[in-house]
């Protein structure tokens, strides 16, 4: 009887696998440590640090439309949320008429957090340019952009797709 020879290593496992979506959250995972250690010292996540430059843009937009823009769970995001509302960085507001409708606000101290970090963000993106050794960094975020616009079309698995009117024979 023979048996399969154990893969030696974590790499051996990754090359030895065609699934994209391993490779992509393992370069996702080493980004996020990444950032996370150059934004540690003013207490921010890299996920806390986006949704604070999210919300210096669209302050006051609702939580289900803060996840959509951040492509996020709302119940990961309300978790994400629960630190910077702590800290006082962020505000959410009930609405008036639905109690169940939340909007969120980034504060002063919120913005004054932000801009602070700024520095330690802007070298963290500095290092994985230079890392990645990419000559055209916007080509690849342009790119990247593309794909997370494209995926977002993609019919999760059991959905049913509206017919189109075209015959599809």
């Amino acid at each position: 009887m023979t048996t399969a020879s154990p893969l030696r290593s974590a790499q051996d496992v990754t090359t030895a696998s065609p699934c994209t979506c391993l490779r992509l959250r393992k370069l996702s995972r080493q980004l996020t440590n990444l950032y996370d250690q150059h934004l540690a010292p003013f207490g921010l996540t890299v996920t806390q640090y986006g949704l604070l430059a999210h919300l210096r843009s669209l302050d006051g937009i609702g939580v289900g439309a803060l996840a959509e823009a951040m492509v996020m769970d709302p119940t990961a995001l309300t978790r994400a949320l629960r630190p910077l509302t702590r800290e006082g960085l962020v505000r959410l507001v009930t609405g008036s008429t639905d109690k169940r409708a939340r909007r969120v606000f980034i504060t002063d101290k919120g913005r004054q957090t932000l801009g602070a970090a700024g520095p330690a963000w802007r070298k963290a993106q500095e290092h994985v340019d230079e890392v990645l050794r990419a000559s055209d960094m916007a080509g690849l975020n342009g790119l990247l952009d593309g794909l997370i616009s494209q995926m977002k079309t993609v019919p999760a698995p059991g959905a049913t797709t509206a017919p189109t009117g075209k015959d599809s024979a």
